[in-house]
């Protein structure tokens, strides 16, 4: 029974890791599309800014949403079973 379920599990995992590496490109995309908004916005709004010094800010800001992210995992809070 036991290896029976550590069976279902480790194929559940090589199922997840194929369906991530799947969407991994497209996830990539959207987080590049999230930050060429975010520099676009910021250039509309400031048009004289220079355009390094806020491509560091927002890639400052991308990594605490993403720490905070990883908090909340770390936290269970996305443990919905």
């Amino acid at each position: 029974m036991v290896t029976r379920l550590k069976y279902q599990s480790e194929k559940i995992m090589d199922t997840l890791h194929k369906e991530l590496q799947n969407r991994k490109a497209q996830i990539y995309k959207e987080v590049r599309l999230l930050f060429k908004e975010n520099m676009k916005i910021t250039d509309w709004n400031i048009p004289e800014v220079d355009d390094k010094e806020v491509a560091k800010i927002l890639v400052d800001i991308l990594q605490e949403a993403l720490d905070e992210v990883k908090k909340d995992v770390l936290a269970g809070k996305y443990d919905y079973y």
